[in-house]
């Protein structure tokens, strides 16, 4: 329906009414409405209040990073969801802090070291922490600001650091309960390891890729003890220590327990028989090098190999003369060749496409390692981490995402948490000159004298981490707001995080706040993709700076799109006419308030009985409490996307077209009914910004400060549902809109302006729409037919009949075939409708639901045949 905002041309303008701006202008009104927020303490929560808690906290984002969209994306719905509980008079907290984020942002201040000529063994390990805590200062946390501009409503009060003092505390007591409980240990395994990172990863941090590389077929061994096998990592063979076959394996039956030649050595290593070997891959033979690969390690501690590193932590050959020095990739081509002058080479293939891990941070090829490490031993805590999704204390939403989080936890692998960097919470732990090793709490004074040192590794970032839901509300301490705020409500985040922190949050809650789970739902996301559903990528170049569309059209707007397309667990396309589109919603907003405030929509007052209301006025009302109720399931079920498109169309059409283009001819009349619509108006409108709030709070915040006068929308009541429906009330302005939208669509099909006038007759008896006429009227632009009037279309809608004079403009052949093809279309819904509702088969497979839809569809397919029959007869003759 097309707007006007205008002042209705019976009413004065209204003095009293407040005043709003022509246009909406988001950089003007957007950071200082921010700060007042901030400064009024309205998301500043109470430990001591006796309101009920909901607590959410944020996902920390890395100290070294900047806003993107996906967190635009997660912090808009955590964003919605307090603000929404604040208004339904929740104590809502939502904590921000930031991760320190070791490897990367080591990585920062290393290369930032190379630009000087310097590197951090340059300046040692304290300066080099010093360094890093001043580059901390000066460059992180730039994405706190960014939350600003989204209009994040964090507690800044309690804002937090994964190394600061507070949570160092939380990480040195859970390691030494950890360790006090065998939980902690020591021990040499192979971990994944990164040459340019220097230090190990766990496995959650290597991703698979298919490289192309090169598979070469070797022989081992002499004359009749001989045997083939085949690598795509030659360089390893160096430190090869067995062959192992299966030991059914009638082929090398004959050469288990004996010793071969291993080529390029002056060594001898024996054959093995494993049921690891698959007898059908390949040969059937598999060369065994315990200290660089994970199932080699195994087989080797079965038969008790020794395990021989051959490389140092950059990938650099250690052994063996003619290839000591060089790089593992080098080493790879110059061990071929050698062995290829030597016959021993049966075959090579390349490109040998396979997977090939490599560092998540840096994409460097992973090596993996036989390292001394510290592990946690995962078994116990990993199975109170699935018990508790399994017994219903935590609930996983979408549902259909359990089984990625048990097919996690169920399997998962000890957790290699100490990382070889110098940036983060040291291991708690120190060695003696006589090999003691002491674990020390937080309390507890290391030990002093001559010999002891420190181990010199820090845990991995998600170690600190998966204490985030309860070290930032002051554990270990017995707090105040942790004895509020804890269990937290919701974790909403990405389902591809549900590997590396939701887990690990599990196992650490569960573990050390006595079985009480860190949180109750688990709300996973999709991950945000361009228009084109393809994943944003510098490499693509379609990586977006949500900022650039904030300063653009508003963060409102990026708010709402984003909202907009967040379908639980499913990835969410956004492209740039969607903002848009967002905007001119905006704007629509800020449009029709202007209207309401010039002609006195007003919440003073009670609104007037039902009975003393007019039906449209009664319809929107009926409509609205439908809406509330509708809104409140989608939220409580995390259902943004279609909470926000029920809210759109709420709004938009509902509210802003049809009760607003309807109620014109009331607010033109003046008297009492006007004033009863001002208020049904007013009343619509406080509580569409209120449910619009959460997701849109800028433009809300502004409109509904100027419509009632009050403090703020950001701690108004939420609206409530009043149980008021009025089936009779929406089926005539039902009918009412039918007949509108049909005859709108017959006037542009035939070419007509819209403001065109045409000379009708209306014929409303047997329907409830004779007090609709007026309204009628004005929208379809209908004038009263006079002296003369020839009615060259009849158009039959909703049991009222519109006769139109179209002489000279109607085009009665364009018409007949428009009419034909609909009919055609309805004939052919009906005709698959009966046949489905006539399948047996069909009817004893198909839910209830989708029985009832296919009835729904037939009784309008029904309909619409004699609707359009009918418009047809009344068509003049061509």
């Amino acid at each position: 329906m097309t707007e006007n905002t205008q002042q209705s041309p019976d009413r004065g303008p209204n003095d009293s009414a407040p005043e709003l701006p022509t246009q909406y202008a988001p950089a003007e009104v957007e950071g200082p409405l921010y700060e007042r927020w901030v400064e009024r303490g309205y998301f500043t929560a109470d430990a001591k209040s006796e309101k009920p808690p909901y607590t959410i906290v944020i996902p920390p984002p890395n100290v070294t990073g900047s806003l993107h969209l996906g967190h635009a994306f997660q912090h808009t719905l955590m964003d919605a969801l307090t603000r929404r509980k604040r208004m339904q008079g929740f104590e809502s907290l939502w904590l921000p802090g930031m991760d320190h984020a070791g490897i990367a942002t080591q990585n920062k201040v290393e290369q930032q070291l190379a630009e000087e000529g310097l590197s951090r063994h340059d300046l040692g390990r304290e300066a080099f922490v010093e360094r890093v805590w001043q580059w901390k200062e000066e460059y992180g946390g730039k994405i706190l600001g960014q939350m600003r501009r989204l209009g994040d409503g964090v507690d800044w009060n309690r804002e937090r650091f994964t190394m600061d003092e507070g949570l160092s505390r939380a990480v040195q007591t859970i390691f030494k309960r950890l360790y006090d409980d065998e939980l902690i240990y020591r021990a040499e395994r192979i971990i994944n390891w990164c040459p340019r990172c220097l230090t190990a990863i766990s496995d959650i941090e290597v991703e698979y890729q298919d490289d192309d590389g090169e598979l070469v077929s070797i022989k081992y061994g002499e004359g009749d003890d001989t045997l083939v096998v085949a690598t795509t990592r030659a360089e390893t063979m160096l430190g090869d220590t067995a062959v192992a076959v299966h030991p059914d394996d009638e082929r090398y039956a004959h050469l288990i327990g004996k010793q071969i030649k291993l080529p390029l050595t002056d060594r001898t290593i024996p054959v093995v028989a494993d049921t690891h070997v698959d007898p059908e891959f390949g040969t059937g033979a598999v060369k065994v090098t315990p200290a660089h690969d994970p199932n080699d390690f195994a087989i080797g501690q079965r038969h008790g190999l020794p395990s021989l590193t051959v490389m140092d932590e950059r990938g650099n050959i250690t052994v063996h003369g003619p290839f000591l020095g060089l790089d593992r990739f080098e080493a790879r081509s110059a061990i071929v060749g050698a062995l290829r002058e030597q016959g021993r080479i049966v075959a090579e293939k390349r490109p040998y496409v396979h997977a090939v891990g490599h560092c998540s941070r840096c994409k460097t090829t992973v090596e993996p390692r036989l390292s001394m490490q510290w592990w946690v031993k995962v078994g116990p805590l990993a199975q109170a981490a699935g018990d508790a999704v399994r017994d219903g204390r935590v609930k996983i939403h979408p549902e259909d995402m359990s089984k990625r989080y048990f097919d996690w936890v169920d399997n998962m692998h000890d957790w290699c948490i100490s990382r070889q960097l110098w940036w983060g919470h040291r291991i708690p732990v120190w060695y003696g000159p006589d090999g003691e090793i002491v674990c020390v709490g937080p309390d507890e004074q290391p030990p002093t004298g001559e010999g002891w040192r420190q181990d010199t590794d820090v845990l991995d970032t998600w170690f600190s981490s998966g204490l985030w839901p309860f070290s930032t509300l002051g554990w270990p301490e017995k707090t105040p707001d942790l004895e509020k705020f804890y269990a937290t409500d919701v974790l909403l985040t990405g389902h591809d995080i549900i590997f590396f922190w939701v887990a690990r949050m599990m196992m650490f809650g569960l573990y050390a706040m006595d079985g009480v789970a860190p949180f109750h739902t688990i709300a996973l996301t999709g991950l945000v993709r361009d228009e084109r559903g393809k994943k944003m990528s510098k490499s693509f170049g379609n990586v977006v700076d949500p900022l650039d569309w904030m300063d653009a059209y508003g963060s409102d707007a990026v708010r709402f799109t984003l909202a907009k397309g967040a379908n639980p667990g499913t990835d969410v396309p956004i492209g740039e006419d969607w903002v848009q589109a967002s905007r001119n919603f905006a704007n629509k907003i800020w449009n029709a308030t202007r209207f309401a405030l010039m002609n006195g929509a007003t919440v003073e007052g009670e609104l007037p009985p039902a009975e003393e209301l007019s039906a449209t006025d009664r319809w929107i009302l009926s409509r609205l409490n439908a809406t509330i109720a509708e809104v409140d399931a989608f939220y409580d079920d995390f259902q943004f996307a279609k909470l926000a498109d029920t809210l759109y169309h709420f709004a938009w059409d509902e509210v802003f077209d049809w009760y607003v283009e309807l109620s014109k001819t009331t607010f033109m009349g003046g008297g009492e009914a006007a004033k009863a619509s001002a208020r049904v108006l007013g009343e619509v409108l406080d509580k569409t910004l209120k449910l619009l709030h959460p997701v849109m709070p800028f433009v809300t915040e502004t409109l509904w400060t100027t419509l009632t006068g009050k403090e703020s929308v950001v701690v108004a009541d939420w609206p409530k549902d009043s149980g008021f429906r009025d089936a009779v009330a929406e089926s005539e302005i039902e009918n009412l809109q039918q007949v509108i939208t049909e005859v709108r669509r017959f006037r542009a099909d035939q070419g007509l302006q819209p403001g065109q006038r045409v000379p009708a007759k209306l014929d409303l008896s047997g329907t409830t729409l004779a007090a609709h006429e007026g309204a009628i009227r004005q929208l379809l632009r209908l004038q009263p037919a006079e002296d003369g009037f020839h009615a060259t279309a009849t158009l039959p809608v909703a049991g009222a009949t519109v006769a139109l004079d179209l002489s000279g403009t109607i085009d009665v052949e364009a018409e007949r075939k428009r009419l034909a093809k609909a009919l055609a279309a309805a004939e052919k819904d009906k005709a698959q409708c009966t046949a489905k509702l006539g399948n047996e088969a069909f009817l004893a497979k198909a839910a209830e639901a989708a029985v009832e839809k296919i009835r729904t569809r037939l009784v309008k397919a029904e309909a619409d045949i004699e609707r359009i029959s009918a418009q047809l007869a009344a068509l003049p003759a061509a």
